[in-house]
């Protein structure tokens, strides 16, 4: 069970307690837009992996070179929480396993589909995509890219993924720490 952090964590946790599965974190960081740094562009990922959304670049006026200052920001911060999410601890060894990536909602799944590769670099056999919410647009782009892609709803018109709780706080990485924590000693 790997979840995505940070809203993914706390759902993976649960699905993690409830399986009686080992849980890690996967580090993906969203590549924003300059104008709008919600609205995803690409995404990176632990190992070097980085997916871009060609359409949505062309339909901004972006290029490589526009979104590059914004990749190395969010790599420095891709590495720091993988630095404070693991404190020293391996990564589980992925080979010949299959793996559930877990987060609490998709939107436009790029950073889902850089994890989906990361974790497929990482070497699982399998990967799995599981979120209780995503757009269609997602849900769609991930079966083509995920070996099953598991969510409970996709409703139209998807807003954001806050938009489906009745209550969606920001997690701090105190947070996460704590879950990774807990489920290692369980």
């Amino acid at each position: 069970m790997l979840g995505l952090p940070r809203g993914g964590v706390p759902v993976a946790f649960e699905v993690a307690r409830a399986l009686g599965a080992p849980l890690d974190v996967l580090v993906v960081r969203k590549l924003g837009a300059p104008m709008n740094p919600e609205l995803a562009v690409g995404a990176i990922a632990t190992g070097g992996v980085r997916v871009l959304d060609w359409d949505s670049m062309a339909y901004l006026g972006l290029d490589e070179a526009a979104i590059e200052p914004i990749a190395i920001r969010e790599r420095h911060e891709l590495e720091r929480r993988e630095r404070l999410y693991r404190a020293g601890r391996e990564p589980l060894d992925l080979h010949g396993k299959a793996a559930v990536l877990v987060d609490d909602g998709i939107a436009t799944g790029s950073t889902m589909r850089a994890a989906v590769l990361a974790t497929r670099a990482a070497g699982a056999d399998r990967v799995i995509v599981a979120a209780p919410t995503a757009s269609h647009e997602a849900w769609t782009m991930l079966r083509r890219t995920a070996d099953a892609v598991e969510v409970l709803a996709v409703p139209e018109p998807y807003i954001a993924v806050g938009a489906w709780y009745v209550e969606f706080p920001q997690l701090e990485d105190d947070e996460v720490i704590e879950l990774l924590a807990k489920k290692t000693s369980e």
